[in-house]
């Protein structure tokens, strides 16, 4: 469905605005959560496992939100949505408000609480991912996608730090419960911001024909999706999940926080960093006319980003280390996701998109699972060291699925576009 060229940047910069906002709950978790969890009497397997249920609730819920998108649309998903993890970011003050007994109603098992809240925010942001993607997507042409990508990705990632930084500062100096009821407003703003704002974009009527497993097998999206679960294994699943503990374990401090408040700011440089160069990368796709080289020399930033976090052992070193493993991973994002679109027909660019996502959410489902005991068992460089070949992997693999289905290992952006 086109839109002149205006509507299409109105509403590419709603998208950005709404899910920049509701990024807000995503971070603010992972800086009070792993500490918190000795307070509420929560094991460190059972942290792992509530910071992950989110992502393995997409793995459900990712596949279904696709192919919803191609059958009523973008508008209705995106809104219900961008509502839910709303909902969901008010539920971590559910939870606190139960294990510390305040609501004599509600069962004192935090745990739970924090479970049913991750659970939910899964589920919303499955909408909320599937339908930004294919939004910009249906409202881009091909010269251009890239760029646009790297803005609505850029968008989703930046509300991430911001969110981080809400969840170590706010913490730090009001307390948990002030940082969650702000992520949680932040949250119903961005539902008014796509309500007023954004229209239909994928359907002009309902497509009955698809079902909800029906999913995208194709080479392209099992490609694509194989190098998102590496990079989100790494990045979400290991690094967000172990860098608080790392900085506690190395007695590392920043501007006199704690480890909660120096991880929140370290999380932030990483995801800002991502941020932009998701914006430059996606940028210098279009401008090269061709994806596959500017993602190889991101995939190698991202590498040398986890080496020297392995090997660091003072601030500056881990400072450089978050910079480059988050330009890596943004870098790679925006010509990543324009790829999948290149290479996709219009009709099943939702279910595509749906499928990119479970690749990315095992990978962070699985990342907190191995690493957090992994850590305890035998060292946090042995652990960032195995981190560090995984981009090295992706980029082998992206060579040979984007050869398999092209016949050329950097195919150019009119070559690839379906």
């Amino acid at each position: 469905m086109s839109l002149p060229s205006a509507s299409s940047n109105r509403v590419v910069l709603a998208v950005v605005a709404s899910t920049f906002f509701v990024g807000f709950g995503g971070g603010v978790v992972f800086p009070i959560l792993p500490n918190l969890g000795e307070v509420l009497g929560i094991s460190a397997f059972m942290v792992g496992i509530i910071l992950s249920a989110n992502r393995f609730t997409r793995l459900v819920a990712n596949a279904p939100a696709g192919s919803l998108v191609d059958r009523i649309g973008t508008r209705k998903p995106f809104i219900a949505g961008l509502a839910i993890e709303g909902l969901a970011t008010f539920g971590y003050v559910v939870a606190l408000a139960a294990g510390r007994s305040v609501l004599w109603f509600l069962p004192n098992v935090p745990e739970f609480w924090f479970m049913v809240a991750r659970i939910l925010w899964g589920v919303g942001s499955a909408l909320v991912f599937a339908t930004a993607y294919t939004i910009t997507a249906d409202v881009s042409e091909a010269d251009s996608r890239g760029t646009s990508m790297g803005i609505v990705r850029a968008g989703i990632t930046f509300g991430f730090p911001a969110g981080l930084v809400l969840g170590g500062l706010v913490s730090d100096i009001w307390g948990n419960v002030e940082a969650f009821v702000l992520a949680a407003a932040f949250a119903g703003l961005a539902s008014v911001i796509a309500y007023l704002i954004v229209p239909e974009t994928h359907v002009d009527s309902e497509q009955k024909s698809v079902k909800p497993w029906d999913i995208e097998t194709t080479v392209p999206a099992l490609t694509v999706g194989l190098v998102n679960f590496g990079l989100y294994f790494a990045y979400i699943g290991v690094l967000f999940s172990t860098l608080v503990l790392l900085l506690d374990e190395r007695a590392i401090v920043i501007f006199g926080l704690d480890a909660q408040g120096s991880s929140g700011m370290l999380m932030a440089v990483t995801v800002l960093s991502g941020s932009v160069f998701t914006l430059g990368g996606g940028a210098l796709s279009d401008a090269v006319g061709a994806r596959v080289p500017v993602m190889l020399g991101f995939l190698l930033t991202s590498f040398v980003g986890f080496v020297a976090l392995a090997t660091g052992r003072s601030f500056e070193v881990l400072v450089l280390a978050c910079l480059l493993i988050g330009a890596g991973q943004g870098g790679v994002g925006g010509p990543l996701t324009a790829l999948l679109a290149d290479l996709t027909p219009e009709e099943r660019v939702g279910r595509a998109m749906g499928t990119n996502n479970v690749f990315g959410d095992v990978g962070g489902g699985l990342g907190p699972l191995v690493s957090l005991p992994l850590v305890d068992l035998v060292s946090f460089e042995f652990v960032y060291g195995l981190s560090a070949i995984l981009p090295v992997l992706a980029g082998v693999v992206l060579l040979a699925g984007i050869y398999a289905h092209t016949g050329r290992v950097n195919p150019s952006i009119g070559e690839s576009t379906g």
